[in-house]
């Protein structure tokens, strides 16, 4: 269903963009007709082939089309906005009809330099973050407890073994006292995931090496992808807690929006903190979903990814309609939130003003 979609609204972006290309008066002057249509019907079927082959096939045309077909997608996107707000202004031409054309040029170099931009970002390597977090029942023997999140890596067919071990070595240099894992770990295809699972074993850290589940966990089969965290020796934390050291708790949840995807039910927030002994507790989150009911269940500090942050501006402000806290650090009834902008992208390697990141929080006693 989410293919099917994607596939018919980027086909209508396709019609959209080619017809006002069209218009252009540098484009209908040197370019003939036929010329543009055939591109854009090569375009078309290089994101669909991208989108179909490229994401269900495995190696290297398999990976060259899905990276093609997803940076097309990217930068589809990034013509489509400003030649969309050069046609609003001018009323599609009916204001200021003789150069409305020419803006229409010119919203068509603003949306390709902003794609080459957002190449770039996109292929940069994560920004460390920096926060520090004060947790009033932290032991006073656990204060300064450095832990690392990472959050979306989308681990298989565009981010594989090479970018994932510079990841593990980057984390490994901060010599973290916890790593987590906010959710998103496998895409679910590409790379052989005993290459990347040999990669994640190098992770190391005196507490441990946890996760919970992000919603593309459960695409291809949830106990697939539970098995990989299994043989990563990767710990899970399924809508439970654990003490890591008297005081101190680890809780997690799984995905609350495949949890309503799939008709679940069930209060997971609940259930992951309900008994626990007294102590500063760290909830784990994959969506930042029901932060008002974790705070009132006395979570002292809760970790979450799945928004990007938008990944490629200005779509972060569609996806804050669904996702109030998109990123960076919130206050919901004086527990600190912190949502990643995620580790990895998904779809096309582009960002655009939201650079990937992995999360340092140094822990304080109140």
């Amino acid at each position: 269903m989410f293919g099917s979609i994607l596939i018919s609204i980027c086909t209508l972006m396709h019609i959209y963009v080619f017809w006002r290309l069209a218009s252009v008066p540098v484009v209908s002057r040197h370019v003939p007709l036929y010329l543009l249509i055939a591109a854009g019907v090569l375009l078309w079927a290089i994101f669909f082939i991208g989108r179909v082959f490229g994401h269900s096939g495995m190696g290297a045309l398999a990976v060259t089309a899905e990276f093609l077909g997803m940076l097309w997608m990217g930068t589809l996107f990034l013509l489509f906005i400003p030649l969309l707000v050069a046609d609003i202004i001018t009323l599609f031409g009916l204001l200021l009809p003789r150069i409305a054309p020419s803006i229409r040029g010119w919203a068509f170099v603003a949306g390709a330099v902003l794609s080459i931009i957002a190449l770039v970002q996109g292929l940069r390597p994560p920004v460390m973050q920096n926060y520090e977090v004060r947790l009033a029942a932290l032991p006073p023997a656990m204060d300064k407890t450095v832990v690392v999140a990472m959050s979306d890596l989308h681990l298989g067919s565009l981010i594989g073994k090479r970018w994932l071990a510079a990841r593990v070595a980057r984390v490994n240099g901060e010599r973290p006292d916890l790593v987590v894992f906010l959710g998103d770990l496998f895409e679910g295809h590409g790379e052989s995931e005993d290459d990347l699972i040999s990669v994640l074993r190098g992770l190391s850290a005196p507490l441990g090496v946890w996760a919970v589940t992000g919603n593309h966990e459960y695409h291809g089969g949830s106990n697939r992808s539970m098995r990989l965290f299994d043989e990563a020796g990767i710990q899970l934390l399924r809508n439970r807690w654990v003490q890591l050291r008297p005081g101190f708790i680890l809780a997690g949840v799984d995905d609350l929006t495949a949890k309503y995807r799939a008709g679940r039910s069930g209060d997971f927030i609940s259930q992951a903190l309900s008994g626990r002994p007294p102590g500063a507790t760290i909830l784990l989150s994959h969506t930042p979903w029901e932060t008002e009911q974790a705070a009132r269940a006395g979570a002292g500090l809760m970790l979450s990814g799945h928004t990007h942050g938008g990944q490629i501006w200005p779509f972060g402000y569609l996806a804050r309609r669904a996702y109030p806290l998109l990123a960076g650090r919130y206050e919901v009834e004086g527990m600190p939130v912190i949502v990643s902008r995620g580790t990895g992208t998904w779809g096309p390697r582009m960002r655009l003003w939201r650079p990937a990141e992995i999360l340092r929080i140094t822990l304080r006693t109140g």
